[in-house]
C-alpha cells in the first residue's frame, strides 16, 4: 500500500490523503457558499421610490433585503436603515460625512441622478465605499423639456392659455411668437443630452453652436454643430441652453458679467443644475431687456423650497445669497416671459425606468467587485 509521510507526522495511507484533501475542500467551497449567501442578503436602504418602483425594485433584487423609505433625508439615517448595507437616493435627498460614518456597514451608494454634489463623494471613496451614478438616463427625456420651455416661451403658450382661461374669446394681436427654424442655439455642454438638444435643434433646421471642454469634433461633423469659445457661443446665440454639471468650477456659470456678453434679446434655458445661473443677475438681466426671457427647470436653493421648514431651522446655515435667489425666484412667478417647471424635465415613464434599472445593475455589480458606472473625481 502506498503511503505519504512527512517530517515530524505519522505515515499516512492513499486514501487517509484523499480524505483529508476531500475535508479541506469541503471546508473551502463551504467558505465559499457562505460568502455568496452573505452577498446574496444584503440589505438595501431605497430612499423615495416613485410610485411603481417597489414592485420593480424588490423583483430585480429579489435575493437581498430592500427597505423602502418614503420620506428625503438630509440630516440623519433613519436608525432602521442605519445597518443597510447599501444606499441608494435620488437629488433631492442628501447625504453627509456624518451619515456616512453612521453607516458602519455601508459598502455601496448608488445615487439615482446623473449629479453627484449631494453626496461626499472623495470621503466616501476614501473609506472604500463604492459610489455609483446614473450617467446617461433620459437623455431624449431631458433635451425634450428643454425644447418645450423653449416652445413655451416662442409661442407664448402659459401667457396665452392663461388669457383665454381667465378672458374667454382674446384678440391674438401684439401677442406674436417666433419660429425656432433658422435661430442660432447655443448649447453648453455636450455630453449625452447636449448632444440630443443639438440633434433636436437640428431638426428643426437651426443653426447649432456649441461649448464644452472637450469638444467632440466627430458629433461636430455629422450633425453641422459649431464648437466655438464660451464668450462666442453666448454673443451669438438667440437661445442658451445649458447641459453641464455643477461642479465648483460651473457655480453661477451665467452671472453678472457673463450675462452681459449674452447676445441682447437672447432667452436662457435651464434644465441642468439650478447653481449654475447667478438667479439675482438674472432677475436684473430679464427687468433690463437685455434677457428676452428664460425656461426654468431647476432652482437655486430648490432644497429649500421644496421644504420651507428647513428655512426655519435654527440650526440650518443658509447663505444669504439663497435667500436673495428665494426673492428673485418669487418675482419671476410674476414674469410672463419666465416659464418654471418644478424639477420635472427627467419626468417620463421611459426615464424613470431607466433610472431605475441601471440603479438595479450599480447595486449589484458593486457588490460583485465594481459598480457599472462608478463615479470618478
Amino acid at each position: 500500500m502506498i503511503t505519504e509521510t512527512r517530517a515530524g507526522s505519522v505515515p499516512r495511507t492513499s486514501s487517509e490523503t484523499r480524505k483529508s484533501c476531500f475535508n479541506w475542500l469541503c471546508i473551502v467551497v463551504g467558505n465559499m457558499v457562505a460568502l455568496m449567501v452573505n452577498w446574496s442578503d444584503m440589505k438595501i436602504a431605497y430612499i423615495t421610490p416613485y410610485e411603481g418602483e417597489r414592485e420593480i425594485v424588490t423583483n430585480l433584487l429579489s435575493d437581498h433585503e430592500v427597505v423602502f423609505h418614503d420620506q428625503l433625508i438630509d440630516k440623519e439615517v433613519p436608525a432602521e436603515l442605519a445597518d443597510a448595507d447599501a444606499i441608494s437616493i435620488f437629488v433631492n435627498s442628501k447625504l453627509t460625512e456624518e451619515m456616512v460614518d453612521s453607516m458602519p456597514n455601508l459598502k455601496v451608494i448608488a445615487l439615482r441622478s446623473m449629479g453627484y454634489d449631494h453626496v461626499p463623494v472623495a470621503y466616501a471613496q476614501s473609506k472604500g465605499i463604492k459610489v455609483a451614478y446614473v450617467p446617461r438616463y433620459g437623455a431624449q427625456t431631458v433635451a425634450e423639456h428643454a425644447f418645450t420651455l423653449m416652445l413655451c416661451l416662442s409661442r407664448k403658450v402659459p401667457e396665452m392659455y392663461e388669457l383665454l382661461r381667465r378672458v374667454g374669446n382674446i384678440d391674438i394681436a401684439g401677442h406674436e411668437g417666433f419660429d425656432l427654424c433658422c435661430k442660432t442655439l447655443g448649447v453648453i455642454g455636450t455630453g449625452s443630452i447636449g448632444k440630443r438638444a443639438c440633434e433636436i435643434g437640428r431638426g428643426f433646421r437651426m443653426n447649432v453652436k456649441a461649448y464644452d471642454l472637450y469638444p467632440d469634433e466627430d458629433f461636430a461633423s455629422k450633425y453641422g454643430i459649431e464648437y466655438e469659445s464660451f464668450d462666442d457661443v453666448l454673443g451669438s446665440s438667440d437661445i442658451i441652453t445649458l447641459h453641464v454639471p455643477a461642479t465648483p468650477e460651473n457655480h453661477h456659470l451665467l452671472n453678472e458679467q457673463s450675462l452681459g456678453k449674452v447676445k441682447a434679446g437672447a432667452y436662457i434655458i435651464n434644465t441642468a443644475r439650478g447653481v449654475l445661473i447667478d438667479t439675482v443677475a438674472l432677475l436684473r438681466s430679464l427687468k433690463s431687456g437685455h434677457i428676452a426671457g428664460a425656461g426654468l427647470d431647476v432652482f437655486e436653493g430648490e432644497e429649500y423650497l421644496k421644504d420651507e421648514m428647513k428655512l426655519l431651522d435654527p440650526e440650518a446655515k443658509i447663505e444669504i445669497d439663497i435667500f436673495r435667489a428665494f426673492a428673485a425666484q418669487h418675482e419671476f412667478l410674476d414674469m410672463s416671459n419666465v416659464i418654471m417647471t418644478p424639477h420635472m424635465a427627467f419626468n417620463t415613464i421611459e426615464a424613470k425606468l431607466e433610472i431605475t434599472e441601471t440603479t438595479v445593475k450599480n447595486i449589484l455589480t458593486a457588490f460583485d467587485g465594481e459598480p457599472d458606472f462608478p463615479v470618478k473625481l
